[in-house]
């Protein structure tokens, strides 16, 4: 089995630096236009990858209330490995298509060297649902965002605009009922059912379940007790998730300052620049989830960076340099995530 562990581990650790390879060749600008872009940025690059340690803190931190609601107690591994093994499964989601074919696999794996498998397993599904609940949750409060800006006269609402928020606004209170429900009742079954309907794939799941059903059960029962009795741990988890996509923010932000877009600066035009920030990783993020099959998303958060600028008002040329800069910003914690995976192998 440690072999097994070991063999998985290396295999991991290699998508993660061919995805460095290829996001480095995949780039839409050449190496000198980058190079420009870097130099572009300056110092303010320090502060635009620093600020992803507090926002993969307070992934850790949501992730141990997950881990602790759901043992029903205090955790059995330190915050500092909880944080090492978030920043590698991050890493690992950025690399390969669908993201958590790497991430959450690689996490079960590692966590249930601490605790049982069946714990570790529910952990980190709850963990993903809420990161993804979290997700909607930020999308759905950033429409209130645009429509207070546009109630002061900040930034336009046309009939085209009112019924995209309208659409976006049933999005996600449709998938927050499909989430709720998975909560309450458990998810695993309901995903294997779901992947029974596609061609090819019945046979398997129903061997699946035959040899795994006692396990699949325990694990879904975890789950829905997680929501119903521990609601703290639930909640903890869910603002820590919301609030990390707030700091996230922060990094647009500092790419706007850098081209002095400040909205006259001061307290006010510092608080109407981050709230365009919080808007435009609020948009990219939910047209980069929608195609969210493409390895590293590639291309996409590009397009989505460009076209939540624009929407602002805002030049395509900023939107270019918001997006190349964040896909450095990518590379650089992969980097790191693969460097975590392997002090956290030979400790």
């Amino acid at each position: 089995m440690k072999w097994t562990k070991q063999r998985l581990n290396n295999l991991f650790f290699f998508l993660g630096c061919a995805a460095v390879v290829v996001m480095l060749l995949t780039f839409d600008v050449s190496f000198v236009e980058l190079w420009d872009h870097l130099c572009h940025a300056g110092y303010w690059l320090i502060p635009i990858i620093g600020i992803w340690i507090v926002v993969y803190a307070l992934n850790a931190f949501a992730w141990k209330a997950m881990i602790e609601g759901n043992l029903g107690h205090k955790a059995p591994l330190s915050f500092w490995r909880i944080y090492r093994l978030t920043i590698t499964g991050y890493a690992l989601n950025y690399a390969t298509p669908v993201g958590g074919l790497g991430g959450e696999p690689y996490r079960i794996m590692e966590l249930s060297k601490d605790i049982d498998k069946q714990h570790a397993t529910s952990s980190v599904i709850l963990y993903a649902m809420m990161h993804f609940f979290a997700h909607f949750w930020f999308w759905f409060l950033s429409i209130f965002i645009y429509l207070a800006l546009a109630a002061v006269g900040d930034l336009p609402i046309t009939p085209v605009i009112g019924t995209m928020l309208g659409i976006i606004v049933v999005f996600c209170l449709f998938f927050f009922y499909l989430i709720s429900r998975g909560y309450k009742n458990g998810l695993v079954k309901y995903v294997l059912g779901g992947i029974s309907r596609i061609p090819g794939l019945k046979r398997w799941t129903l061997r699946f379940w035959a040899s795994h059903s006692e396990s699949i059960q325990n694990i879904d029962q975890q789950i829905a007790a997680l929501y119903s009795q521990d609601t703290k741990a639930f909640y903890k988890s869910l603002i820590l998730e919301y609030f990390s996509r707030v700091v996230q923010s922060s990094e647009v932000m500092f790419m706007l300052l850098l081209f002095g877009i400040d909205n006259g600066g001061g307290l006010d035009g510092l608080t109407i620049t981050f709230l365009h920030s919080i808007l435009i990783v609020s948009f990219t993020t939910l047209f980069a989830n929608l195609i969210g099959f493409l390895p590293m998303q590639l291309g996409v958060q590009e397009g989505g960076f460009v076209l939540s600028i624009a929407a602002l008002g805002l030049s395509a040329a900023l939107g270019i340099f918001v997006s190349i800069i964040c896909r450095v910003r990518e590379i650089i914690w992969i980097v790191i995530g693969m460097l975590l995976m392997k002090i956290d192998k030979q400790e």
